[in-house]
């Protein structure tokens, strides 16, 4: 499946191949990938639909712990493969030319080197 590669998601898949076996929760994810939750639960529904990730909602008491169920994701060995495959290509795309016509290596203008 193919994703749109906005910030929001760039910034969520390098957030999950930091530590790619490991269960995140949307809190964690948004502090994490320094996205809204408006960017991240419409991803994760893509993702999980994708086979990217697998969502699982803890197996809690919110009453006895004093907090809501979390649902925690974590990566599959597809969306980590699929993940790695998609950044790659967009640092191809996003690579600056070796050279460019009228571009100029030298000073930085107003600078002073010596």
């Amino acid at each position: 499946m193919d994703f749109k590669l906005t910030p929001a998601v760039v910034r969520l898949l390098q957030a999950f191949l930091e530590d790619p076996d490991a269960p995140h929760f949307g809190a964690e994810l948004i502090k994490k990938a320094h996205v809204s939750s408006g960017s991240l639960y419409p991803a994760l529904r893509r993702f999980e639909g994708a086979g990217w990730v697998e969502g699982e909602t803890e197996d809690i008491d919110p009453s006895e712990v004093g907090r809501p169920a979390r649902r925690y994701y974590t990566l599959t060995a597809l969306g980590a493969r699929e993940a790695h495959l998609a950044l790659a290509e967009l640092s191809q795309r996003v690579r600056p030319p070796t050279t460019s016509p009228g571009w100029n290596a030298g000073p930085v203008a107003g600078g002073n080197l010596t």
